[in-house]
């Protein structure tokens, strides 16, 4: 399959490039930046340079045209404010969505977050954070033109995964390394069953490929 995934650059996308390549899939990361384009070559995959902030559906849709499946791994990230969450969580995961369509690309995965909500209340940036991202997860889900999966994982570590997790709409609070999310991801990419489904995902008991499995089609 050719798998084009948006934030390249993120941890969580450079441990999903290393494993979709290494399965013999096609992969492309889109960029920000030049310089961050030998670090997914190293993970094996395509590096396009494009900002999702400017750049138009049309160019988006170009990235796209041909792929089998489309990855939401973008984000504003840390240090960025209340306007970036925006631009970024919330924006450039329409536009990806909107290009997907244009194309063609039914198979689409969103990298989400646990409480994501676009009604969620505050004034922090995390709180604008969440709303953003639960806005987009909202837009994500309105499109019939897609065959969507959201993943809303749990917090993020930079432990080494143990490949066990627990998976299911609502889990609870809880933790999970990024190298299980990119094992998740990489099992969903050849699971179009999961399709229709938002997931929470924390460490847990379960073997990946039987907790893909598991709710594939539920």
């Amino acid at each position: 399959m050719r798998i084009v995934i948006a934030g390249g650059h993120g941890q969580i996308a450079r441990r999903l490039e290393r494993l979709l390549s290494a399965g013999g899939h096609e992969v492309a990361g889109i960029i920000r930046k030049r310089e961050q384009g030998d670090d997914l070559r190293e993970a094996g995959a395509e590096p396009v340079l494009m900002d999702l902030e400017s750049a138009s559906v049309e160019e988006v849709a170009a990235v796209l045209h041909g792929a089998d499946v489309a990855v939401f791994a973008a984000g504003a990230g840390p240090g960025s404010g209340v306007e970036r969450k925006d631009t970024v969580d919330r924006g450039a995961a329409v536009l990806f969505a909107d290009a997907a369509e244009r194309v063609g690309v039914r198979r689409f995965i969103v990298v989400s977050t646990m409480g994501a909500d676009a009604r969620h209340e505050g004034d922090d940036v995390f709180d604008a954070y969440l709303r953003a991202k639960g806005a987009a997860d909202d837009y994500v889900r309105g499109k019939s033109g897609i065959d969507w999966t959201i993943l809303r994982p749990g917090t993020l570590t930079n432990d080494a995964g143990k490949g066990l997790v627990r998976l299911e709409a609502a889990t609870g609070r809880g933790s999970v390394p990024r190298d299980d999310v990119a094992a998740v991801l990489a099992e969903m990419t050849e699971t179009p069953a999961t399709a229709g489904l938002t997931l929470e995902l924390v460490s847990g008991s379960i073997p990946v490929t039987v907790a893909v499995k598991d709710v594939a089609g539920n």
